[in-house]
């Protein structure tokens, strides 16, 4: 059985709807601030308009840069096929670079693919982890929603598993601005990242 198929029907919209929500909000906030000579904003303001091969050609530089919110973009993009081809690998890689940093939408998204086992194998104590994180980080729009679903996943967890998380959590600090390995490095020749 899939980890989805143990969370009620209701929870597993409400996953797809906060991603949407979270996606959002993160743009929002960075297409107001603006940042590295309006790239961002001009990205953003592709992504909006569904430009997504656009966004993903600005994003991407952003994301190499060490840009949190870009990495989370570009593993957004990634996990779903927005722009470049869909590769949860390296969705997965860009969401922990921006977790790292303490994104909370990267944080929820790379706990998310830590439960459903996207790019990264199954594991419910670093899907918690990163869960905890982003639902204690997160802005008042996103706090419920990341909550809801990190207490879901907590109810598929053994009390050792959750304290395992929990203490993981309280020991994470925030990493610098950082890019990840190339993971298509050892890939096949004929994959080309972007």
């Amino acid at each position: 059985m899939r980890p989805e198929e143990t969370l009620p029907s209701f929870l597993c919209v409400a996953r797809r709807a906060t991603v949407a929500l979270a996606l959002v909000l993160a743009l929002t906030g960075h297409a107001l601030a603006g940042g590295r000579d309006g790239t961002q904003s001009r990205a953003y303001a592709a992504y909006a308009k569904g430009d997504y091969v656009t966004a993903a050609a600005l994003l991407i530089p952003l994301a190499w840069q060490g840009d949190a919110k870009a990495q989370g973009m570009v593993g957004y993009l990634y996990e779903n096929g927005k722009g470049v081809p869909q590769d949860f690998v390296v969705a997965a890689q860009w969401y922990g670079c921006a977790a790292e940093q303490g994104d909370p939408t990267a944080q929820y998204l790379l706990g998310l693919a830590y439960d459903k086992g996207r790019g990264v194998p199954i594991d419910v104590v670093l899907s918690q982890k990163w869960l905890i994180l982003a639902a204690a980080r997160a802005g008042k729009q996103e706090r419920d929603t990341f909550t809801r679903i990190r207490d879901a996943v907590a109810t598929k967890m053994s009390r050792a598993q959750i304290a395992a998380a929990q203490e993981q959590a309280i020991l994470w600090m925030p990493a610098p601005p950082y890019v990840p390995q190339p993971l298509w490095l050892n890939r096949p020749r004929s994959f080309t990242p972007f």
